[in-house]
């Protein structure tokens, strides 16, 4: 949506955040007019034409000086692809000028939020789930950056896992062993190179997976797909087991969850 309004506080408390709402991230992208944005211990300036991310689930203030016109994007947690831990690093921190992928994608959601109301079902929906990827393109890159000059060696090779894990997803034979051995490491370091993440490598391959197979399965435009074939398309080729495991995260079966949809 977007937003014009003359100065104005916003605060999200800690008992609007106990309310229980679903998990989502809200991203400003500043039209005209500056504000301040603080959350997490951490406070950015919003200028126009710059980026920044805030999570529902932490209290946060907005504060707004003077007339001003922002975009808000608002999406649950599980449709950017990152986990939301490291998300939270990024959270009221301004991504401008020195971004050069947030730089081009600004001036591409300003667009694609004029088009969205006018484009509804199926289409309306997928260029909606476009934008969002390209988001979580910016903050993985933003994140990579931050990485490099925190904690380069350790968290440089984490990332590089994650990628190769990524590119290999629809290959059931993906195994933290497989993992493993592609990096030229012993499972035992595998594992102790996760150890730092909140995740074990069999639990991220799982997720990853899963998290594409809700994504197919949200689409109207896969409708059509069988719910296996999402599965096997996610390297998840038998069914009583991809219904297991999608049950498990998720609390029903994937056929159940495309007819709540």
């Amino acid at each position: 949506m977007e937003v014009a309004a003359t100065a104005h506080v916003v605060r999200r408390t800690d008992e609007l955040v106990a309310a229980g709402d679903a998990p989502h991230f809200k991203l400003n992208l500043q039209l005209s007019g500056h504000g301040m944005l603080l959350q997490g211990g951490r406070e950015t300036v919003l200028r126009p034409g710059e980026l920044a991310i805030y999570d529902t689930q932490q209290p946060y203030t907005l504060l707004f000086e003077e007339d001003f016109r922002t975009l808000v994007l608002m999406f649950p947690h599980h449709l950017l692809g990152l986990p939301a831990g490291d998300v939270s690093e990024l959270t009221a921190v301004g991504i401008g000028s020195r971004n050069q992928i947030g730089c081009a994608v600004a001036p591409f959601l300003t667009q694609i939020a004029q088009m969205l109301p006018q484009m509804g079902g199926p289409i309306g929906q997928r260029l909606a789930a476009n934008a969002v990827d390209i988001l979580g393109t910016v903050l993985a890159s933003e994140l990579h950056e931050r990485n490099e000059l925190v904690d380069g060696n350790q968290m440089r090779q984490i990332r590089q896992i994650q990628a190769y894990i990524e590119e290999h997803l629809s290959d059931s034979r993906l195994s933290p062993g497989a993992v493993a051995d592609a990096h030229f490491m012993s499972l035992r370091s595998l594992h102790k190179l996760f150890a730092d993440t909140g995740h074990t490598v069999a639990e991220w391959i799982r997720t990853r997976r899963l998290e594409h197979c809700r994504r197919d399965l949200e689409d109207p435009l896969q409708i059509q797909v069988p719910v296996g074939a999402i599965g096997a398309r996610w390297g998840l080729p038998d069914g009583a087991h991809f219904s297991r495991v999608f049950r498990a995260s998720y609390g029903c079966s994937p056929t159940a969850f495309r007819l709540s949809i």
